[in-house]
């Protein structure tokens, strides 16, 4: 069972839905999950739109920089926060998801208004393509085409992890001076580079699917709801930074 219950996905581990509280009240339904979900879209779609007009009802570019900063700084750190403490306290996740959710918004937001000034209708078509990734995977997932067996699962684990750890190593190598400018320019290996981690984190879903999916068949409480759909969230907000990235990089071109 633990082996079924794998993922690259943070939130969702193999130890998420391994719990007998069920026994002692409502359990986990997908489609409370569903709505779950919404209500979290609704939460990070709020702040994402405030955010955007504090910076574009700015009267200059350097105060829309000044507006928007702290709301990056508080939705980047304090997002992680909550994260972090969702995962580890998942009974929490009916007041930490939302929490979550809204402080992901303030940063979705200000980064996509900056994009937005200097190529304008990226933002959209970030939101478009998520949106429409999110409704493939699904179908595919619900159809049977894209089946989650044991190989499909390490792969996807396997590959999250390396770009997560190219990610930090980038990060930390960033402080002394060392930047890979062939993948974050806009240079073939550059886009090429993003168009797989766009694939590594839309195929993440569907292991999001798949656990949501195990955890209802499997009794898990009813707070899972909010937890599958705070997972859910996080991959999300991955891709939709992945493919605003990408876009970038197109438009650099």
């Amino acid at each position: 069972m633990a082996q079924l219950m794998r993922t690259s996905n943070p939130a969702l581990t193999g130890d998420s839905f391994r719990t007998g509280e069920a026994s002692y009240g409502e359990s986990m339904t997908i489609s409370g999950a569903v709505n779950k979900t919404g209500v979290l879209l609704i939460c990070c779609v709020a702040t994402a739109a405030w955010t955007w007009n504090r910076f574009f009802n700015a009267p200059s570019p350097q105060e829309a920089m000044q507006a928007v900063t702290p709301m990056l700084v508080a939705g980047g750190i304090g997002g992680f926060i909550v994260a972090m403490v969702t995962i580890f306290k998942k009974e929490w996740a009916g007041v930490t998801a939302p929490v979550y959710a809204l402080l992901e918004g303030l940063l979705l937001g200000g980064i996509s208004a900056m994009l937005e000034q200097r190529y304008h209708g990226i933002a959209i078509q970030a939101v478009s393509l998520t949106f429409g990734t999110l409704l493939a995977m699904l179908l595919a997932y619900r159809s049977g085409l894209i089946r989650v067996t044991d190989k499909l699962r390490l792969g996807i684990v396997a590959a999250t992890g390396g770009i997560a750890v190219f990610y930090l190593l980038q990060f930390i190598l960033g402080f002394f001076g060392v930047h890979f400018t062939a993948i974050n320019n806009s240079s073939p290996i550059g886009i090429g580079f993003s168009i797989i981690v766009v694939i590594v984190a839309a195929l993440n879903l569907v292991l999001d699917f798949d656990l949501i999916e195990n955890g209802a068949r499997m009794g898990a409480p009813k707070y899972m709801e909010w937890y599958g759909a705070f997972a859910l969230m996080v991959t999300l907000v991955w891709l939709y930074f992945e493919i605003l990235r990408l876009l970038s990089k197109f438009r650099q071109r």
